[in-house]
Formats: C-alpha cells, structure tokens, sequence
C-alpha cells in the first residue's frame, strides 16, 4: 500500500478524480454549495484519514498539482486582453475599486483576529487571505504568520467567494458586469474568478485584473505592518 501511495501519481490522480467528481456532482444537483474544490479537499482528507496514508505520500503528486497555480492564473491574461478596451474605459473604477476591497479585507482581517485574541503569528497569517496563494505565502512569511494557516485561509475565502459572490450579487443587486468582476477577484482571487467566468466574459476578465492589481496593492499595504 505505502509503495502505491508514495508514487506521485497516487496524488496527481487523486487531486484529478475527487475534482472531477466535484464537477460532476455540482451539474447533477446545480447548487453553489457543491463547489468541486471544496468536494476534492473533503474526500481527498477522508481518504487519507480512512486509510492511513501519510501527507507526505499525498504531497508527492499533490506539488505537481501546485505547480500548475501560477500557469493557470497567467491564463486569466487571455480574457483580460480580449476585454482591453472595457478596462482602458473603467480603469480607475477597477484600480480604485481594488484598492478599498483590498484595505477592507485586511482591516477587517486584523480587526476580526484582535476581536477573538488571536497571537501574532495567526494575524499576520490571516491578513492576506484575499489575494491569490502564492503573494499571500510570501507577505505571511515576511511577518512571521503560520504559512499553513495562510493557504488554508486563502483557499477557504476562495470557496466562499465562488459560492456566496452569485447570491450576494442579487441581494445588492450589482448589475454592472465591471463591478461584479472586479468585486469576485478582489474578494476572491483565482477560485472566485471561475464563477466569475461563468458570469460572463467581462466579469472573468475584470476578476482575472483584480487579481493582480489586489496583489500588488496588498503588498505595498502590507510593508506598513509590524515586521
């Protein structure tokens, strides 16, 4: 068993199939709440705690799985560039919009961990979870936050923004294909950007922008905390 679980493509295949159960069980009961990343961890954990298999077998295909992060958020450039002209027109909106998504998810963040007592370590690991993985591992390891709890947070906010950003649109009713793309992304970076490409292209290309215009905000905000 441990000589099947240590190869890496034990996790290459496990991280494909429990995501593509995802997709499956989200078209068959159409419901926000089945997102396919959010499936693909909660079986991923169970099987391994079902049958006893180490992280690290996991971790061996699981890293082959992450390397394809950083392609996959550089892809989000394509819709951006068929959608030049509508950024050139709302730029400042977009830049200005990122700017206050991005001091409210921090300060709310900060404000939220002071409120429940939380150290140090566990604050500066929490602030950067808006913005996509790797920026936020770096900012957290910059101010001695717990990495781990700094992916965790990030992947979580991220499944929370694909399910929650379709009925809070409604609820606020943000009509505008501009500001619901920018909303996601700053929210949400690259998981919730994939709601946003269903949305529409306009919102798949502003959310794909707001991922990097947060990203570099967030980092030159962040050089103002506490080292």
């Amino acid at each position: 068993m441990d000589a099947i679980t240590s190869s890496p493509l034990f996790g290459i295949i496990l991280c494909v199939f429990t995501f593509e159960f995802g997709v499956w069980l989200q078209k068959k009961l159409k419901t926000p709440l089945c997102n396919p990343l959010l499936i693909s961890i909660a079986l991923i954990i169970a099987i391994l705690q079902v049958f006893k298999i180490p992280l690290e077998n996991f971790m061996a295909g699981g890293d082959v799985i992450s390397l394809f992060l950083a392609p996959a958020t550089a892809v989000l450039a394509l819709s951006v560039y068929s959608q030049l002209d509508v950024l050139k027109k709302h730029f400042l909106p977009v830049v200005c919009g990122c700017l206050v998504g991005s001091i409210v998810s921090m300060v709310s963040a900060a404000g939220l961990c002071m409120a429940f007592g939380l150290d140090e370590a566990l604050t500066a690991a929490m602030i950067p979870k808006s913005v996509t993985t790797p920026i936020a591992m770096e900012i957290s390891r910059q101010h001695g936050g717990l990495v781990a709890v700094t992916v965790a947070a990030v992947i979580f906010t991220g499944i929370l923004g694909a399910i929650l950003s379709p009925v809070l649109i409604k609820i606020f009713r943000i009509s505008h294909p501009v500001a619901q793309g920018v909303g996601i992304g700053t929210s949400s970076h690259a998981v919730g950007t994939t709601k946003a490409v269903e949305l529409g292209e306009i919102q798949g290309a502003m959310s794909g922008i707001s991922i990097g215009v947060s990203g570099i905000i967030t980092v030159l905000l962040s050089l103002f905390l506490p080292a």
